[in-house]
C-alpha cells in the first residue's frame, strides 16, 4: 500500500510552476498525465496541479501549514544530475554551502525551492555517510 494517495498542488503561475515540476517529476520518474498539470508516481501516488480563483495569497512555508515536502532518489548521481540542472528549471538551491549534508553528516539530501516558495528536499534513499 502506498503512503500518499495524492495531493493537490495550488500554484499562482501555473504555465512557470509547470515548467519547474514538470522537470522536476521527470527527474524523479513520474509519467506526466493530461496538460501537463497531473503527474503520477511509480506506487501510483498523483500530483494534481492547478490555479484556482478560490485562492487567495501567496506560498509562504514560513507559515502554519505544510512547510516542504520530500521525495527519495535512489542513486548520488540523479542527486548530483539534479542539483547541477535544477537552476535551468526554475529551482533554487537552499543550503549549497553544506550540499549534500545539510541536514546533518548522516542525511544526504538536496534542497530546492520553486519560483513561488515551496520547498522539496530530495533524499538519497539509502542514506551513506560516503555519499
Amino acid at each position: 500500500m502506498r503512503a500518499i494517495h495524492h495531493w493537490d498542488l495550488w500554484v499562482d503561475d501555473f504555465e512557470t510552476a509547470s515548467g519547474e515540476w514538470g522537470w522536476l517529476f521527470g527527474e524523479l520518474g513520474w509519467e506526466a498525465g493530461e496538460k501537463g498539470h497531473f503527474w503520477e508516481a511509480p506506487d501510483g501516488t498523483y500530483v494534481f496541479m492547478e490555479h484556482s480563483t478560490d485562492q487567495h495569497g501567496t506560498q509562504d512555508r514560513l507559515r502554519p501549514g505544510v512547510n516542504h515536502i520530500a521525495f527519495t532518489v535512489e542513486s548520488r548521481e540523479v542527486l548530483d544530475r539534479m542539483r547541477a540542472a535544477s537552476t535551468e528549471h526554475g529551482w533554487h538551491e537552499m543550503y549549497a554551502d553544506r550540499y549534500p549534508h545539510a541536514g546533518g553528516e548522516e542525511h544526504t539530501a538536496l534542497y530546492l525551492e520553486s519560483s513561488e516558495g515551496f520547498e522539496v528536499e530530495i533524499v538519497l534513499e539509502v542514506d551513506d555517510l560516503t555519499a
